[in-house]
């Protein structure tokens, strides 16, 4: 282990560079882990030591230049009393993670559940505490500073009635979370991955959820990020899909100063089909970042992936989506589309879908559209005694609800048009 890393001259570091540093060496003593997870943690800090937070030089991050945008990092808060939330679905399971720590009480029938901290302190997540590339700083930071979380297992041919609500909440300071999570063949389960802020003091989070799902299984998993308007987020997903795995994933961002939540994804198993679905609700001077990496590596495997987002003040934001077709994944049907309503003249968004394919018999495609609301629209309702601004209201949740219709489960869809409004009546 090479502590030196800690206490070599920051030199041209900036704030945040320099506080993250400073941070780890202040907290390194306490945080969870045997001997080859410190090691790793002190080789992963020093590497975002070296490297330092990715610029709009590196293509994967052009649109969200975090060297620049993430100027201070708040100090590390004492876990405070937080009390847990109604879940979002009533019914559901709660698993909470409050202020950084799991709940020592949390249980649910039928699956097996572990706190992340003793994975750590027994050394068996050291496997996963990497960084998937030179350009992973999301990685890096919660490789370096994960405290707590829940490893999950659902054993196969198992069937979950009720939802698990993975609750994040926090009270400012830093919070670091990671969710392994593996389903078994044949099961079936809904997980809700919620990340809110209880007060006005800025946060740093970053949060990793390792997905893998075996053959046969039908997953649908949704990340409702609401944090305060002065947190940053940091959020990846990591999926690995088996044969015939099915995954509906749903990312709703409805909140953060500055959101970066990447999906990173592996289509492993032939037959395995992907359905994405994103909402974006910027407001304020927020930036949010939705980057996917999707990787068909097999034949016979589908996907659908439909962005959609929504821009009012001076927010900003970006969706960059990868869909990449091994030599070996004939077969592959993948389509992409990324829709902006830009409703702001000080807003911006900038979309960039991409393929790259190295296979001859495949069915892929791209699009994306930035608009304001079509006048004709806005006119006939207006015209039937509407008034404007409510008329404005009903067509943007239209436009975002269609998405999250897609779900089926009225529970569900009822609870998250709930957030979508509420969202949209503050800022419409």
């Amino acid at each position: 282990m090479n502590m030196q890393t800690t206490n070599q001259p920051i030199g041209r570091m900036t704030v945040a560079e320099t506080a993250l540093v400073e941070a780890f060496g202040a907290q390194f003593g306490e945080l969870p882990g045997n001997g080859a997870v410190a090691g790793t943690r002190d080789r992963l800090l020093d590497d975002l030591k070296k490297a330092g937070l990715p610029t709009r030089r590196i293509e994967a991050w052009h649109y969200t230049d975090l060297k620049t945008l993430l100027r201070t990092v708040p100090e590390a808060a004492p876990v405070s009393a937080i009390d847990p939330l109604a879940p979002l679905v009533e019914g559901s399971v709660v698993l909470s993670v409050l202020q950084g720590d799991a709940d020592d009480g949390a249980s649910a029938d039928g699956i097996e559940i572990a706190h992340f901290k003793d994975k750590l302190a027994d050394g068996s997540a050291v496997a996963g505490l990497t960084a998937l590339d030179r350009d992973d700083a999301i990685g890096r930071i919660n490789g370096s500073f994960v405290r707590d979380g829940f490893a999950i297992s659902v054993p196969a041919n198992a069937e979950l009635e009720e939802p698990i609500e993975l609750q994040v909440l926090h009270a400012g300071g830093q919070i670091h979370t990671r969710f392994p999570v593996s389903f078994g063949a044949a099961s079936k389960a809904t997980i809700i991955e919620r990340h809110r802020s209880v007060t006005d003091d800025a946060a740093l989070v970053s949060s990793i959820s390792d997905i893998v799902l075996e053959d046969g299984a039908e997953i649908t998993w949704i990340i409702l990020q609401s944090q305060g308007a002065a947190d940053t987020h940091l959020g990846q997903i990591r999926v690995k899909l088996g044969t015939n795995a099915k995954l509906k994933l749903f990312v709703v961002n409805a909140g953060g100063k500055l959101v970066r939540q990447e999906l990173r994804i592996d289509v492993e198993g032939e037959g395995a089909d992907l359905t994405l679905r994103g909402v974006n609700l910027l407001g304020g001077e927020g930036h949010t970042d939705v980057t996917l990496v999707l990787g068909h590596n097999v034949p016979h495997t589908n996907s659908t992936e439909i962005i959609r987002s929504v821009v009012f003040d001076r927010a900003s934001g970006a969706f960059q989506g990868m869909i990449r077709v091994a030599p070996d994944a004939q077969k592959t049907d993948a389509k992409m589309a990324c829709n902006t309503l830009l409703l702001s003249d000080n807003g911006e968004f900038s979309a960039k879908p991409e393929l790259e394919i190295f296979a001859d018999d495949v069915v892929c495609g791209h699009g994306a559209t930035v608009a304001d609301i079509d006048r004709n629209h806005l006119f006939y309702m207006m015209a039937r005694g509407v008034p404007e601004n409510k008329a404005r209201a009903m067509l943007v949740h239209a436009f975002v609800a269609e998405i999250v219709e897609e779900l089926e489960d009225e529970k569900l869809v009822e609870a998250l048009e709930g957030v979508i409004s509420a969202w949209l009546e503050r800022h419409a």
